[in-house]
């Protein structure tokens, strides 16, 4: 803020809700009077041209009528005004005024009258030029090194300079590479048009190339045209100034030299005439107009700049030598001489507010009015200052929910999902791509009931793909308690391979007005719901052979099949039906065996991965079997050897994608390259006027098409391959946890825990991938919970994620993890459990590698440790810590 204030000498405000802008003030001698006592021209978007001869009025005034000397409604928007010597014959000053799709000179002339009150001011048509194109801006000069008149450029919208010899037009050419229009200034010293593009860099073009260039007219060429060579548009220079620019000035107070002045959005720069930059200046402040004026010592410049701040700066070259307050924020200002007094500032904002001032002295200083005193009553004070006290310390009682109170902010929504028990009797999978099986469709429906009225009520369903919804988003609106909504939604197989989970889940989030919170406190509630195991597996024929097999063992009798799978066999004469099969939409077949002497169950398929849904739908229907059977001491095992060789397969096969995604885009890149380069080399020869053989360009053409067509084919092909690939990688995951968890008999928190580090993402991408991060999951669990020594909780970690260059640092710390809780580690994030002390490891733990040659030690103890049993069907017997057995890469 300014300490002093802008003198205000005359001041009016012009019309009711007119806009105005830079182009819309001039200060000139428009009516030739000879005397050097300058006019204000202002002209509005709304159409109105006003001319003003303010005289000094007393503070608080304002302006006189007389003051006003004409005002006439030209019904166009006037975008900029601007008074020269335009009219051919004369060199008389006429007034220019440019509308959108006309420019139209005036003469204006005065008759005396007996008072001054009784002066009459006209203004007259000499000229208008209708105008083909949209206009923005114009500049005048003495284009060429004519003498004694003024011609006219005018800048249309799609970047066309119009040049008009005053009555006549001369012609027209279309700036190279123009997208949106920018200030426009004339340059008579260079002879040349200067102006800011769209590409953020000053660019000059001299007048003569202009002249001579090809026309850019669009009407039909006379034949001494066709014959004629018409010359390309050059550029003189260019300066990348890195920012738009708001308005450029050329001044030339020393005739040998001359200034380019362009006001950027956040800089000024001072241009020699040849794009050198003289000096620039960084602003404090966002610019709105600015005006060099004068020269007051040799070499430099003064300028006047105002910004959105209502301040005016003046400057001598880059140092800040005045700053002054205005009551508003100029976005046009000139200098000029009114009333014998030389140098007063004319600024204009854009709702009217036309002010003439002078630099002065008047303090802009904010005074605080005086605050009535009163004595202070301490007792009052004391009082206030426990009931202050108080109220904190009830907020630091509910941790942060002093604004929802303890009472209320339970059961404000509840939510449920049912999952009819039959299938839709016409199926919703209309887009599905499974192959010839008939895909059913499920109906699911949740049920929202609000005890209070909620605000912004979203309700989201998510389920494993390839699953797909037929509704996933649905809104409520809850202005009243006790509502009750109900939607529903059908869920079907889509792709021909398996999910890795069939749980389904609805989250609500919403927002709970209080009375210190009118807009609502956001809050977040979920609801799962499990769909049926008949909507991706049909009934099938056991198979005796399989590459693949799990052994379950329990702590109870063997349970027929056809009761823990009612929809899947058909009833026999024997109740104890001890094998059963399943085929799966996609095709593959899982194998389900019973024994009838031992309490083992066994799980077999051709596939590694298809393992998993069958496997985890045993393990519950077994709990839910014995629960209603009131026997709460079930258990399930696992004692075999855990399958890592083919988990590791999966995450090879996942990561081969990922690579050959990679190389396909940049392939594909490349090629979109090449596409464009061949497409601007064929445009280049079809606008050449001159025919010239296309030199195959078009053959190359066609066959680089082909090609981006096929790459991006195998894109799009690599990328649903890798959707199937991760959804495997997934299954197989889940089922390694569910095995670690029944081998060393983890609890729902440890499998939570192992769950979060093994899945951390629903979907992966180029850029952040599956291993990336569950690998640096793992890392933490080893470096914290389970490690060996404080050594190893000391290492950082890295804090980027970045793409491995293959899956053999992973697959070490997948093994490790695994012969850590072999040797008693705990899976636990609490600082106590993490702690060296009280972790119990038997026989000690192997720690993190640290250089190359423990990690090959590493290697030859878990070597030694680790034996390969393809068939996990036998019975081994039971150690008390069973020992990690599987296959090292």
């Amino acid at each position: 803020m300014s300490l002093f204030k802008a003198r205000d000498w005359w001041s009016t405000v012009l019309g009711e809700k007119e806009e105005f802008d830079q182009g819309c003030l001039c200060l000139a001698d428009v009516d030739n009077s000879g005397n050097g006592q300058d006019k204000i021209i202002v002209g509005s978007f709304m159409g109105y041209l006003r001319i003003f001869s303010p005289h000094p009025v007393k503070t608080g005034d304002g302006s006189q009528a007389e003051d006003l000397l004409l005002e006439v409604h030209l019904r166009d928007p006037i975008l900029q005004v601007e008074v020269g010597k335009f009219v051919s014959g004369t060199e008389m000053l006429h007034l220019a005024v440019l509308h959108s799709r006309k420019l139209c000179v005036y003469s204006v002339s005065g008759t005396l009258g007996n008072v001054e009150h009784g002066n009459q001011y006209q203004i007259k048509l000499m000229y208008e030029h209708n105008l083909q194109r949209t206009a923005c801006n114009m500049t005048y000069g003495s284009f060429g090194g004519v003498k004694g008149r003024d011609l006219i450029c005018i800048q249309s919208m799609d970047g066309m300079l119009m040049v008009f010899e005053q009555e006549s037009y001369a012609f027209g050419r279309f700036l190279p590479g123009s997208l949106l229009p920018g200030p426009l200034a004339y340059s008579s010293r260079t002879d040349s048009f200067i102006t800011v593009s769209s590409c953020r860099q000053v660019e000059s073009y001299k007048y003569q190339v202009l002249a001579f260039a090809t026309d850019a007219d669009k009407r039909q060429e006379t034949e001494q045209q066709k014959l004629g060579s018409g010359k390309r548009l050059v550029v003189d220079w260019t300066l990348n100034i890195g920012e738009q620019a708001l308005d450029i000035c050329i001044v030339s107070f020393n005739q040998s030299v001359s200034s380019v002045f362009v006001l950027g959005e956040r800089n000024f720069f001072c241009l020699k005439d040849n794009g050198q930059i003289r000096f620039m200046k960084k602003l404090d402040c966002s610019p709105s107009c600015f005006l060099p004026y004068c020269s007051v010592s040799e070499g430099t410049i003064n300028t006047l700049i105002g910004n959105h701040n209502s301040m005016l700066h003046i400057y001598q070259d880059v140092t800040l030598k005045w700053a002054t307050q205005l009551p508003h924020i100029p976005v046009a200002v000139r200098v000029g001489c009114l009333h014998d007094l030389k140098g007063v500032i004319v600024t204009l904002s854009d709702d009217g507010h036309l002010q003439c001032s002078y630099l002065g002295t008047d303090p802009s200083l904010f005074q605080a009015p005086k605050v009535e005193s009163r004595e202070l009553n301490y007792d009052e004070l004391d009082v206030e200052l426990k009931e202050l006290q108080k109220i904190i310390k009830d907020v630091n009682k509910s941790q942060g929910t002093a604004l929802w109170p303890m009472t209320e902010r339970e059961d404000d929504l509840k939510v449920s999902a049912t999952v009819s028990p039959s299938f839709d009797s016409v199926s919703q999978a209309t887009d599905a791509e499974v192959g010839t099986d008939l895909v059913p469709s499920v109906t699911v429906k949740v049920t929202l009931q609000n005890r209070t009225v909620l605000q912004k009520v979203k309700l989201s369903i998510y389920v494993q793909p390839p699953l797909v919804l037929t509704r996933d988003q649905f809104t409520f609106e809850f202005k009243t308690p006790e509502m009750t909504s109900t939607v529903a939604f059908s869920v079907y197989l889509k792709r021909s391979y398996m999910p890795s989970t069939l749980d389904g889940n609805a989250v609500v989030s919403y927002s709970r007005p209080t009375d210190r919170n009118p807009d609502g406190i956001p809050r977040v509630i979920q609801c799962k719901f499990r769909l049926p195991l008949k909507l991706i597996c049909l009934p099938g024929q056991p198979s005796k052979t399989a590459s693949h097999k799990l052994t379950i063992d329990t702590n109870k009798p063997p349970v027929s099949l056809l009761s823990l799978f009612p929809g899947f066999a058909n009833q026999s004469e024997d109740d104890q039906v001890n094998v059963m099969g399943f085929r799966f939409l996609g095709g593959s077949r899982v194998t389900l065996l019973a024994s009838k002497t031992s309490q083992r169950y066994r799980i077999q398929s051709e596939q590694f991965e298809d393992l998993w849904l069958i496997t985890n739908e045993l393990i519950l229907r077994l709990q839910e079997y014995f629960e209603k059977q009131g026997i709460k001491d079930f258990a399930c095992s696992f004692s075999g050897s855990m399958p890592l060789q083919e988990y590791f397969e999966l995450i090879d096969r996942h990561f081969e994608l990922r690579k050959n995604g990679e190389k396909l885009e940049e392939l594909l890149s490349e090629r979109a390259v090449q596409f464009r380069a061949i497409q601007r080399r064929l445009l280049a020869r079809f606008k050449d006027k001159t025919p010239a053989p296309l030199q195959h360009l078009d053959t190359l053409l066609d066959g680089t098409y082909k090609q981006v067509t096929a790459l991006a084919d195998a894109v799009e092909e690599n990328r649903g391959d890798l959707l199937q690939s991760l959804s495997r990688l997934q299954s197989a995951t889940r089922l390694l946890i569910l095995l670690l968890g029944l081998w060393q008999k983890l609890s729902a928190d440890q499998l939570a825990l192992l769950e979060a580090a093994f899945l951390p993402l629903q979907e992966d991408t180029q850029e952040l991938g599956w291993e990336e991060t569950a690998d640096a999951a793992i890392s933490h669990l080893l470096k914290t919970c389970l490690s060996k020594s404080s050594k190893e909780q000391a290492l950082n970690l890295s804090s980027q994620l970045d793409a491995p260059k293959d899956t053999s640092r992973l697959k070490k710390h997948i093994t490790l993890l695994c012969d850590r809780l072999a040797k008693g580690g705990r899976l636990c994030l609490s600082t106590d459990a993490a702690a060296p002390q009280p972790m119990v490891m038997p026989g000690g733990c192997t720690p993190i590698p640290e250089s190359e040659l423990e990690e090959r030690a590493l290697e030859q103890d878990s070597a030694e440790l680790f034996t390969n049993h393809r068939h996990l069907i036998a019975e081994p017997p039971m150690p008390e810590v069973p020992p990690l057995q599987g296959v090292l890469e």
